[in-house]
């Protein structure tokens, strides 16, 4: 199975309205991103252990370990959680600028250092939320 493939099948298996919130985010990501990288994650370790819910990926950046290896990793992570959808934006520079500079505007939603939680997609400004993934996305030109 390709990635897309798993990415639709992932959407699919969600039970509604998660399903129809998480396909709205995927699809605006896309419309803003047509040539990202996409991912899946299962949640697997390279053990075949679960270690983090599954979940879409898009865009690329590079983590770099203390020992000094590195590998490549998605820059936005989208995924169902137990009460609604998490949004990670990873790889920016400063932990509080997520919640310093959406947390006041995106509305009903929990953000983090790098984590927008919220309950449903009616609770939240998808333009913020949007403009909060563009943020991250910029951070490596030419690596979407």
């Amino acid at each position: 199975m390709d990635v897309h493939e798993q990415v639709e099948a992932y959407l699919a298996c969600q039970p509604e309205p998660k399903r129809a919130d998480l396909r709205t985010v995927h699809a605006r990501v896309l419309a803003e991103f047509p040539g990202c990288r996409l991912w899946f994650s299962d949640g697997r370790n390279e053990a075949g252990k679960v270690v983090a819910n599954p979940g879409i990926g898009y865009g690329v950046r590079t983590i770099t370990y203390a020992n000094g290896s590195s590998r490549e990793f998605y820059r936005i992570g989208l995924g169902a959680n137990a009460t609604g959808i998490s949004v990670y934006v990873l790889g920016l520079p400063d932990r509080t600028h997520l919640a310093r500079s959406y947390g006041e505007s995106i509305g009903k939603a929990g953000v983090t250092g790098y984590c927008i939680r919220f309950r449903r997609l009616s609770d939240i400004d998808q333009d913020v939320l949007l403009a909060a993934i563009r943020d991250a996305m910029a951070l490596e030109p030419g690596n979407h």
